[in-house]
């Protein structure tokens, strides 16, 4: 499993139905492995500048910020 972004870069989280998340971009804190439930996708720890908290969301919730 290769993780497509690294720790540092700037991304967009993905709006999804069932996540209330703060729209701009966040900074990827921490690289993870992917989930137990079966799924190979990596996932990552993000910060947005506007919470206090960090998020574990998946590789494809993700997109590079220009």
């Amino acid at each position: 499993m290769t993780h497509k972004f690294t720790v540092g870069q700037t991304v967009n989280l993905e709006p999804h139905v069932l996540r209330a998340a703060v729209v701009g971009t966040y900074e990827i804190r921490h690289l993870m492995p992917a989930s137990d439930n079966g799924n190979d996708e990596p996932r990552y720890r993000v910060k947005s500048v506007a919470e206090k908290h960090e998020r574990v969301v998946p590789e494809c919730d993700l997109t590079l910020s220009m």
